[in-house]
């Protein structure tokens, strides 16, 4: 049998995240208006269901960050960044379900019409809506109150944007 089918084989098994490091592009969608746009997450997601979340994606072999983004977006929403904005890295180390979770996030600050997001991913997202970024709707994903600052002062730093 050749390596890469047993390769691929074994790597069916495996989980990002748990099995292995995963790598992955969180967004926070913007209409430079102050808004930020969230999703409920369904209980067909894999963890913190019912709970309020910005937009996230595995990366996949050989996409830079904004190949992420873009995709993620347009899966996620139904539209296309107009500006991406790198944030940070941070290591993410949790438990889920008993278990030790560990990824990779790579932050990002996007500009996305505010009038074109749709609802992409009814399976997995409950509903989605603009908020204004000091009023968030609750109950937060776990990540997001971590983000939030982060966001603060990049945004205090970078730009100035309506908070």
């Amino acid at each position: 049998m050749p390596k890469e089918i047993i390769i691929n084989s074994l790597n069916k098994n495996l989980k990002r995240g748990i099995d292995y490091i995963g790598v992955c592009c969180v967004f926070w969608c913007h209409d430079a208006e102050g808004r930020v746009l969230m999703h409920k997450r369904s209980n067909k997601c894999r963890d913190e269901q019912g709970k309020w979340d910005c937009g996230a994606g595995s990366m996949e072999f050989g996409e830079t960050f904004e190949d992420t983004i873009r995709r993620e977006v347009l899966e996620e929403y139904g539209t296309t960044p107009l500006d991406i904005k790198y944030i940070t890295t941070k290591n993410v180390l949790r438990e889920h379900n008993g278990s030790r979770t560990h990824w990779i996030k790579n932050l990002h600050w996007v500009l996305v019409n505010p009038t074109q997001a749709t609802n992409m991913e009814p399976e997995k997202i409950d509903e989605i809506g603009w908020f204004a970024f000091d009023k968030l709707p609750q109950p937060l994903h776990s990540q997001i109150i971590l983000e939030v600052d982060i966001i603060k002062k990049f945004l205090n730093k970078n730009y100035k944007e309506k908070q």
